[in-house]
């Protein structure tokens, strides 16, 4: 065989085994800087293991004196999908602050720049009682707020308001990205899209971060773009809330007021934009391959805490 003849087999050879190499490690190893979480999880200590935290402390946002309570968050079997489990947020009032109850949950905070991206379930109206409580349903990313106008406050972050709020009676969803903000009297310096009319049922959330800017994608489609001291400096914990406005509750009642948010899976890319078609992808390769949970994100040294209290 001639050199020529020789070089060229050498070379199909080797790619031949590197791109088989590309091929298994794309298949079977864990890529790095990857947070999924599909939420199959037996119950809340199950959860609680595998780093997430179920608010019970009081404060800010909500009803002043609601509370926030572990049990308010549950893992169900998908009615819609037989072997899938669910996240449950139920949040629910009676109009008065002790008979209110919130959810929320939160994850290590570690993620900064690249791409969040959630499916969740929105609801317009309560599985039991009145409708018309000003409910806020999300899924956002926030580090805590340090004092009033704290330079490094960092939070993105969806939410919807089924029955409207803070000024206005119209159901819409929005997209915000803050630079900071004052919580008595409120002051918030933010931008925000507000997209209008009812956002029920399942949808994927998804936001990019990176230096300059943030985007906000609505199952496929760019909302928004947020840019300058907008973008988030320092690194937050992704969180999922629901929670009542103290502003338009209705009248006190007999019979609690209760709402209900579901999620199906959660997924962050560390320091990637990935497009919604490249994470629908990413969710699908995993699902396949009967990944219920996969975290490769590297912990912020040293670990920063995670209250979970806003």
């Amino acid at each position: 065989m001639s050199a020529n003849r020789c070089g060229t087999a050498w070379r199909w050879w080797a790619a031949l085994v590197i791109g088989a190499a590309a091929a298994f490690a794309h298949a079977g190893a864990p890529a790095r800087g990857v947070m999924f979480d599909d939420f199959s999880y037996a119950d809340a200590d199950a959860a609680r293991r595998a780093g997430w935290v179920l608010r019970e402390g009081l404060g800010h946002p909500g009803v002043p004196g609601g509370q926030w309570r572990a049990d308010a968050l549950a893992w169900i079997d998908d009615p819609a999908r037989p072997g899938n489990r669910l996240l449950r947020l139920t949040a629910s009032t009676d109009g008065t602050p002790e008979g209110t109850r919130q959810a929320q949950l939160c994850h290590a905070r570690k993620y900064l720049r690249g791409t969040y991206a959630a499916r969740v379930r929105f609801s317009d109206a309560p599985v039991a009682g009145l409708d018309g409580d000003p409910v806020i349903q999300t899924f956002y990313a926030v580090a805590p707020l340090r004092r009033d106008y704290d330079p490094e406050f960092s939070e993105i972050d969806w939410e919807y308001l089924p029955n409207g709020g803070w000024g206005s009676d119209r159901t819409r969803l929005y997209g915000i990205s803050w630079q900071t903000v004052r919580i008595e009297p409120w002051d918030a310096v933010n931008r925000a899209h507000e997209e209008f009319g009812s956002a029920e049922g399942w949808h994927v959330l998804m936001m990019q971060v990176d230096e300059a800017r943030t985007r906000h994608y609505l199952d496929g489609r760019l909302l928004a773009e947020h840019g300058g001291r907008f973008a988030p400096a320092v690194p937050m914990a992704i969180s999922f809330s629901m929670w009542f406005s103290p502003a338009g509750l209705l009248p006190a009642d007999d019979v609690a007021r209760v709402y209900q948010q579901d999620v199906d899976w959660v997924f962050h890319a560390a320091d990637r934009q990935l497009s919604p078609a490249q994470v629908a992808s990413e969710v699908r390769r995993l699902r396949a391959r009967r990944v219920g949970r996969m975290d490769t994100v590297a912990p912020q040294v040293p670990a920063l805490a995670s209250p979970c209290d806003f």
